[in-house]
């Protein structure tokens, strides 16, 4: 039991040196036998979807153990010290999302990534999923709360930028998830309903705007959403045979390795947006079940640390890293069962990828910062 002791912090906000695994790392064991419960659930699923490939449970086992290094080194930063870095964070985000639209590499249609030399080629959007919250948590944390008009002006101004840069990409996906964490730092700051309601209308009437604005694969995502069986064979496709696969896995599913629309090439995207179909194709309903079970401990315990917060920058940093988690998880399988428009969202810890595995990993590793230096009951 010495190994789950932990320390209360000084009147500076340190942890006090204390005999315990957990408190030398500051890490939160809960949180990390889910994440270790989901990660191993991810590969076995993902060892189906890839084909049985052995290279890719490998390669995906190693950016899992790059993922838990972050988490480490996230850990050991006390995020007070930190709050002076975080606007230049931001800017730095910005410029490298406007880089992208001058500089960057191109892939399937899209303009996302940035190559530099010396360095792998990397997606500048994935940095800003970390970067808005936390540059939106502290601009309000330091105002009166709830915020005034202007500062939820200056709140969402903050939060729009880069939503609208990453939009221009194209990538509707990350571009949801990185409003959504800014969105979701505004309202836990004590946003008035009256705002919260007028941004709603405003936000209904601008939807023909938004639709203009669309792209036309953008728009034939949406209509197939509405009606996949206009197009069975083209757009319809990937939603046709994602729902024929979860329905077939029925109650127990048809075992692992089973699955027919996936080894067969009917359900596209196996491994990476699609896997939560195969899951449901081999594993069942109670296979998925269980997976969101998993998520569903992993949301209260973040909302329980954003709760124990005493700091207004942590509270809500906190419970903004918390919700936008669970988007992931509500957009991907929404999308995947048809309930959802197709925007590439990849399923946490599950989905086949190295760059929105380590950008989850450190939002937790944040999470798990902000718990180790609560105050403590004495």
């Amino acid at each position: 039991m010495a190994d789950f002791q932990r320390s209360a912090p000084d009147a500076k906000g340190h942890l006090r040196k204390g005999p315990g695994l957990w408190v030398k790392l500051r890490l939160d064991p809960f949180l990390l036998i889910l994440i270790f419960a989901i990660m191993s659930f991810g590969l076995l699923v993902l060892y189906s979807g890839s084909g049985a490939s052995d290279a890719a449970v490998q390669r995906q086992s190693i950016r899992y153990g790059v993922a838990l290094l972050v988490v480490i080194f996230i850990t050991q930063m006390n995020l007070r010290h930190a709050q002076r870095w975080i606007p230049l964070v931001y800017i730095a985000g910005l410029l490298l999302l406007l880089a992208v639209l001058f500089f960057g590499v191109g892939a399937k249609g899209a303009q996302r990534w940035l190559e530099l030399p010396g360095l792998p080629r990397f997606q500048p959007s994935e940095m800003m999923k970390l970067a808005v919250p936390l540059m939106v948590s502290w601009y309000l944390a330091s105002r009166p709360r709830p915020p005034s008009l202007a500062h939820v002006f200056v709140a969402i101004l903050l939060v729009a930028i880069p939503v609208l840069l990453i939009a221009k990409q194209p990538d509707l996906g990350t571009a949801l998830l990185v409003g959504s964490s800014g969105v979701f730092v505004i309202f836990f700051a004590g946003l008035l309903w009256r705002y919260l309601i007028a941004a709603m209308v405003i936000g209904a009437a601008g939807l023909p705007l938004l639709w203009m604005g669309m792209r036309e694969y953008q728009k034939q995502r949406v209509l197939t959403f509405l009606d996949p069986e206009s197009d069975p064979l083209g757009a319809g496709w990937n939603i046709i045979q994602s729902k024929i696969a979860i329905g077939s896995g029925g109650i127990n599913g048809k075992g692992w390795l089973q699955g027919t629309q996936s080894h067969l090439d009917f359900l596209p995207e196996t491994h990476t947006d699609f896997i939560v179909a195969v899951l449901a194709e081999e594993f069942g309903l109670m296979g998925v079940c269980l997976l969101l079970a998993l998520y569903f401990l992993v949301l209260l315990r973040g909302l329980v640390i954003a709760g124990s917060a005493a700091h207004p920058f942590d509270r809500m940093l906190a419970a903004s890293l918390t919700l936008t988690f669970f988007v992931y998880v509500v957009v991907n399988i929404g999308m995947v069962s048809g309930l959802l428009p197709v925007v590439g969202v990849p399923l946490p810890m599950v989905s086949y990828g190295g760059t929105s595995a380590v950008t989850l990993m450190a939002s937790l590793g944040l999470l798990m910062s902000i718990h180790a230096r609560r105050p403590q009951r004495t």
